[in-house]
């Protein structure tokens, strides 16, 4: 039985509670810190004045996942799918719980019940947030895909569309079923307004709390 089969299996007895990622279960965002801590800020801030049609196409398309995938690879280049996971490990072991929400890791914890299934849906990267999902034991990790070549090396493009709005609903069916029943969800942002709209309970910005 595949994964993917076994994960609506599982769902049909669960209640599915969905949080967004950063800035609801963080403090910051994690693409931003992980980018400072890999390359420095400096380097960050001259790949966009350097590039500055990165931020003319983002202007145009506003799409935040594009961007995201050709500043990454402007700052690490072709960097291998192994060594960019060797950089996101460290970067979590560095970070820890420091990334976190103190107040939403008590409302995460608060659903760590045998009938929830918590999961973590987010415009960031599968890649990088998946690791933190595993530290705070999240069911499943959902998230924008980073795209590679069939020679491993990382490319200034995305594998899919930026899971952000009404793809966060359409990675959960992909996941869960299109008969998706979600109890709950957590989110900050208009493009988690979908996924709150969806829930039987949908939350709005209800953590506000720093480390």
């Amino acid at each position: 039985m595949s994964k993917k089969t076994d994960a609506k299996l599982t769902a049909e007895s669960k209640k599915i509670i969905a949080f967004d990622f950063d800035g609801t279960l963080t403090w910051r965002d994690s693409f931003i810190a992980f980018l400072q801590a890999s390359s420095g800020s400096l380097q960050m801030a001259s790949a966009l004045t350097f590039q500055p049609s990165m931020l003319l196409n983002y202007l145009k398309t506003k799409d935040r996942g594009a961007l995201k995938a050709r500043l990454l690879h402007r700052l690490l280049g072709d960097i291998s799918q192994r060594d960019l996971e060797t950089l996101v490990r460290a970067f979590v072991t560095k970070a820890g719980h420091g990334l976190f929400r103190p107040d939403a890791l008590r409302a995460w914890e608060g659903h760590d019940q045998p009938d929830c299934l918590r999961v973590i849906v987010t415009a960031s990267p599968e890649l990088l947030v998946g690791p933190f999902g595993r530290l705070i034991g999240a069911d499943r990790v959902i998230g924008t895909r980073l795209k590679f070549s069939d020679g491993g090396g990382l490319l200034p493009m995305l594998d899919g569309v930026n899971c952000r709005g009404e793809e966060k609903m359409c990675r959960l069916r992909e996941t869960f079923g299109a008969d998706l029943d979600l109890d709950a969800a957590y989110g900050d942002t208009a493009g988690d307004a979908e996924m709150l709209a969806a829930a039987r309970h949908g939350h709005y910005r209800v953590f506000t709390q720093k480390p």
